[in-house]
């Protein structure tokens, strides 16, 4: 899988072990291979045709392996109790968090202000969301939150004044397309290994 995007929208003040975390997302994306055990990732181009949690579940298991922890639950704020972010690294008593996106718009709004608010009371570090690109899009499941539909509110996160903290936006794409490529299943069935 390729990035084809890395959208910083906040970077200030130091964070500890940085470099080596967006070192770890990016090895764990490019890794991600579409059909299973081969050299890079190809998709049906099937509109509409391929889910997104498998493709998500390799990420995810590429970091676990690196020490993240998964579906974790953070207290951001006593008021609230947002969903787990789908992995975790602490930096000290921080978090570093990444989202993968797998819902619609709506649920990739929800992520980076969960990462912007948790940035805000101290609890998160720094926090990355991973979006298929436009192209890319048009061959997962219908409605899946994407980059370019995210972009133009890009502005509002970065006027946030925060002393310490990373927020970036990392858009990804398939390395290739065939009609002979098996379909990725929709679900989380179909990728039992990595």
């Amino acid at each position: 899988m390729k990035i084809t995007r890395h959208e910083v929208l906040i970077k200030s003040g130091s964070i500890p072990k940085l470099d080596q975390t967006l070192k770890e997302v990016d090895t764990a994306i490019k890794k991600v291979v579409w059909p299973l055990k081969a050299d890079k990732f190809t998709i049906n181009p099937k509109p509409k045709g391929n889910g997104v949690k498998p493709i998500k579940n390799a990420c995810m298991e590429h970091l676990e392996h690196k020490g993240w922890v998964l579906e974790k639950r953070l207290s951001i704020k006593a008021e609230m109790r947002p969903g787990p972010v789908d992995a975790v690294k602490m930096i000290g008593t921080k978090a570093f968090a990444l989202e993968w996106e797998t819902g619609n718009i709506s649920s990739s709004h929800r992520a980076v202000n969960k990462i912007v608010l948790g940035m805000l009371e101290r609890v998160i570090v720094g926090g990355i969301l991973v979006l298929p690109s436009r192209a890319m899009y048009a061959y997962l499941t219908d409605r899946v939150g994407n980059f370019q539909e995210l972009s133009p509110y890009f502005t509002a996160w970065k006027s946030f004044n925060i002393k310490d903290g990373y927020l970036a936006v990392i858009e990804i794409e398939h390395d290739a397309t065939d009609i002979k490529a098996p379909q990725i299943p929709k679900g989380t069935d179909g990728w039992a290994e990595v």
